[in-house]
This record gives C-alpha cells, sequence and structure tokens, in this order.
C-alpha cells in the first residue's frame, strides 16, 4: 500500500451528495484512513454500503471546539459541508453555515497544520462578464441583484478558504456547476425530473452549466493528490439550455417534452403559487423567486483547465440523464426511496 493511501483524511458534510459521492470514490481506491462528519439528525441512505469502512463522527460545524477535535491528527481535508437553498427562510441559516463554518474548518486546519484542504465551493461564487462568452477562473466576482443569497453565502465561504491559503495553508478550490445525480428526490436537481414526470408543460428560456456528481468527487480525488496550492477550478461537462435539460429528461421517463416557452410573467406567478402551496401544506416550496430567476438567466462555463490540467474527459450530460432517470423511475414505485449511482 501507498503512503498515499495511508493519509488520515477528513470528509465534512460526508452524507451529502457530493460528499457522499466522494466518501465512496476514497474507499474504492484505497483509502484506509477516512474520517466523515455527519449531523447528528443526517440520515445515512446515500452511505450505507460503506458505513463499516469510514469511521464517523457526529458534528456541528458552527461548534468551533468540535471541529478543532475533528481535525486532530488529520493530513487531508474535503470541505464539503454547506447548506444548498434557494428558499428566503434560510438567508440566516445560509451565511451560518457556508460563511462561519468554513472559517471554522480554516482555522481548525491553520492550528493543526494540515497538509491540504480541498474547499468545495460553486460556480456561483463567480462573476459574470457579459464580454466573455463563457465564463472563466479568471471572471471576477461581480455582486449584483442577480446574486441568491446562496451565492453570496458561498463567496463569502470561498473567501474563508482564501484567507487560509494567504495564512499558509495549501488550498485548492472547485467550483461545480449544477451537479446531476441520484440521491434524495426531495432536493437539488431532482426538482427537474419531477417537473417532467408530473408533465409540467413549460419550460424555462435559460440555460447552465451542468456537470455529474460523479465527475465532481473524482475531481476532487484528482485536486487533492495533484494540483498545486491556490489554484481554482470550474468542474462542468456541459453547457445547456433547460429546454434540452427537459427534453432529454422528458425522452428518459416516457413523458411529454415540455413544448411551451415560459413568459417573464409567469415566472412570478408560478413561484407565488409555489410559496401559498407550501405555506397550506406547512412544506418548503420547491421553485422560489430566486430559483425562477436563475432559470430564465443565461450561464456558460469554461472547463478547459479542469481538462487540461488532470487530462480528464467528463461523462456525457446524456447519459447521467439516463441514469438518473432510470433509478427516479424505480424510486416511484417505492415511495421515492433514495438512490444511488454505480460508480464509474
Amino acid at each position: 500500500m501507498t503512503a498515499q493511501l495511508q493519509k488520515k483524511i477528513l470528509v465534512t458534510g460526508a452524507t451529502g451528495l457530493v460528499g457522499s459521492y466522494l466518501l465512496r470514490y476514497l474507499v474504492q481506491q484505497g483509502y484506509v484512513n477516512v474520517r466523515a462528519t455527519r449531523r447528528a439528525e443526517s440520515t445515512m441512505d446515500l452511505v450505507e454500503s460503506i458505513l463499516e469502512k469510514v469511521e464517523w463522527v457526529t458534528l456541528d460545524i458552527l461548534d468551533v471546539e468540535a471541529v478543532e477535535e475533528v481535525m486532530v491528527g488529520v493530513e487531508w481535508v474535503f470541505h464539503c459541508a454547506a447548506l444548498v437553498s434557494f428558499d428566503p427562510a434560510d438567508k440566516a441559516a445560509l451565511y451560518k453555515i457556508n460563511k462561519e463554518g468554513t472559517e471554522n474548518v480554516v482555522n481548525a486546519a491553520l492550528n493543526a497544520k494540515i497538509e491540504k484542504l480541498v474547499h468545495v465551493s460553486s460556480v456561483a461564487t463567480i462573476g459574470r462578464d457579459p464580454k466573455e462568452s463563457k465564463t472563466s477562473e479568471k471572471t471576477k466576482w461581480d455582486r449584483n441583484e442577480m446574486f441568491t443569497h446562496y451565492a453570496k453565502s458561498k463567496y463569502l465561504s470561498e473567501m474563508e478558504a482564501w484567507r487560509g491559503w494567504a495564512e499558509g495553508l495549501d488550498v485548492v478550490v472547485v467550483n461545480p456547476s449544477t451537479i446531476l445525480g441520484s440521491g434524495r428526490w426531495d432536493k437539488g436537481t431532482s426538482v427537474f425530473f419531477k417537473l417532467v414526470w408530473r408533465s409540467f408543460s413549460w419550460f424555462a428560456g435559460g440555460s447552465a452549466g451542468f456537470v455529474d456528481v460523479r465527475d465532481v468527487a473524482l475531481l476532487m480525488i484528482q485536486a487533492m493528490e495533484k494540483a498545486a496550492s491556490g489554484q481554482r477550478f470550474i468542474l462542468s461537462a456541459e453547457n445547456l439550455s433547460y429546454k434540452d435539460l427537459m427534453e432529454q429528461i422528458a425522452h428518459h421517463l416516457d413523458r411529454p417534452a415540455a413544448t411551451r416557452r415560459m413568459p417573464n410573467w409567469m415566472k412570478g406567478l408560478i413561484w407565488r403559487w409555489e410559496w401559498f402551496v407550501a405555506w397550506l401544506h406547512k412544506s418548503r416550496p420547491e421553485i422560489t423567486r430566486e430559483v425562477a430567476v436563475k432559470v430564465t438567466s443565461h450561464y456558460a462555463y469554461d472547463n478547459s483547465k479542469s481538462v487540461h490540467t488532470f487530462d480528464y474527459v467528463y461523462q456525457s450530460v446524456s447519459e447521467t440523464i439516463a441514469c438518473v432517470a432510470s433509478q427516479f423511475k424505480e424510486a416511484a414505485e417505492t415511495d421515492f426511496t433514495a438512490r444511488v449511482m454505480p460508480l464509474i
């Protein structure tokens, strides 16, 4: 066994979508000293197959002393813990968990003198330059009303990682685009599959970058093993319109494709209706104002740095959609229990 495979690794947020796939890849590749954190209320459905192969620690990332303790003896840190939400009710929690939580992790890593930290950020933290056809790692942050509270909280989180780098911490940042992958069907991009499953007849007029969660996990490991300190990498397989995305999902779910483009006035109606329905049922809205704005905007990302640095070939988005759709149909027969895709 190589010395690298014996590195003492810490994965924060290990029961979430990205963290769970990363954990399974680390185990698959032979890493034997993996410590993973979970919240007290976390479910373990995405990591059932490797529960006994990982050291589990229950952690509140806002507990400074607990974060210091979990870092003892660690050499590499993958910081995946974060709150992803576009619900205005989560505004305070977004800044608390994403910014302050990362501050705690960075401080503990500095105190423990760990070797390297890979921080999971988002393309939401990168600016938009109308003069560029695609956003790259060099595009500067430009805060404006189009940026969501999630984007702002992740930007502040990333700034904590760069602050750690300035203070001597070996840091690499990855910025995934919109992540596709099977997991829990009440979170993330599963909303697209749900809308198509319900035969929603409208499509949003925007576009975005998309990436398979397995690519994100694999590239995080490569970033840890190979990337030089102070680097950031956009992780994105393809840029697609939401119309194209929904059509592909409809094809694999055997549902009719949406045929009508959503007019601007309608996005306001939809998110307000979703809010009202959620209020009636005491649930969380799947489509909020921030989501409606996001899916009617156009974003495109340049993935050439990650491709060239790691000599990497991304999974095609069409293959990812086919895999997720197949598992979605299976889950629909079992009250939408969680699913995980096979590792590639």
